[in-house]
């Protein structure tokens, strides 16, 4: 699943060209995603209006819209959006549309169905459950190490399933879960609640790090991911644990090995990750 360093690739390739544009039409070819694609909201909503901007909320992309209109994506497990020219042949499992006066239009891809897109106004956006117990943004100013301390506190859950969970930091993904918990030297299955300030800090800082990192890498392409040009992302040589069961680890030469926490595959060093 795309995560946060992959939608802010997406959002900063797509925030070069689509403020400005107008979408011309609006084409749905499949309705049935995670939530039904409303087509006559999204003409109605859409048709005759300039882009004004492309914004991230966790792993949601908002494009925003004259007349007080967000255009809601989340690319789900597969999902790719994608700018392209209208004479470009049109790929299997394109299911939205956008055409834009530029020459271009914004395909929504998704072969598992499992993402979105719909629109919302405002207000709308303000008061949708996907959106309102939201944590905050790892890469925020405001993201403090007390944050995780606070929310830790009295918790059993494993910590890699607490950096997991939205309502306390959002876009923590598998992937970059796995990565931050190896820099920090913490075992992926020690209890949130039994993890001292000192090693939060720690956490914290490598949390940012690989997010960093994965941005500037433009994200990491297991499969499904490509950015806006329908480019592949360099990070997957910069992952050191995930992925990586048997090989060394760089650090002490053990070998990395795996185990399933909530049922995604966890990669981890016995030896640095005690």
């Amino acid at each position: 699943m795309p995560e946060l360093p992959e939608v802010e690739t997406l959002r900063r390739g797509l925030a070069h060209s689509l403020p400005g544009a107008e979408v011309r039409a609006v084409r749905v070819r499949e309705t049935r995603l995670r939530r039904p694609v409303r087509t006559r909201r999204l003409r109605s909503r859409l048709v005759g209006r300039s882009i004004l901007a492309v914004r991230r909320r966790s792993k949601y992309l908002l494009v925003d819209v004259e007349g007080d209109t967000h255009v809601v994506v989340h690319l789900g497990m597969s999902g790719t959006l994608e700018l392209t020219p209208a004479t470009s042949p049109l790929q299997t499992h394109v299911h939205v549309v956008l055409e834009l006066d530029s020459g271009l239009e914004l395909r929504y891809r998704d072969p598992r169905r499992f993402g979105l897109v719909d629109v919302l106004s405002t207000a709308e956006l303000m008061a949708d459950p996907s959106f309102t117990t939201l944590g905050p943004e790892p890469l925020s100013d405001t993201w403090r190490t007390t944050d995780l301390v606070d929310a830790a506190r009295g918790r059993r859950v494993p910590v890699k399933a607490f950096l997991m969970d939205a309502r306390v930091v959002v876009g923590v993904g598998n992937i970059y879960a796995n990565e931050a918990l190896y820099r920090a030297g913490v075992h992926p299955r020690r209890s949130a609640g039994r993890i001292a300030e000192s090693r939060w800090e720690r956490v914290h800082g490598a949390v940012r790090e690989v997010l960093l990192e994965a941005i500037e890498n433009r994200g990491t392409t297991l499969r499904d991911f490509h950015d806006s040009a329908g480019n592949d992302g360099g990070n997957a040589a910069a992952l050191r644990v995930y992925g990586r069961e048997g090989e060394a680890c760089g650090t002490c030469a053990r070998p990395i090995r795996r185990l399933v926490l909530g049922g995604r595959s966890t990669f981890y060093c016995p030896r640095c990750q005690r």
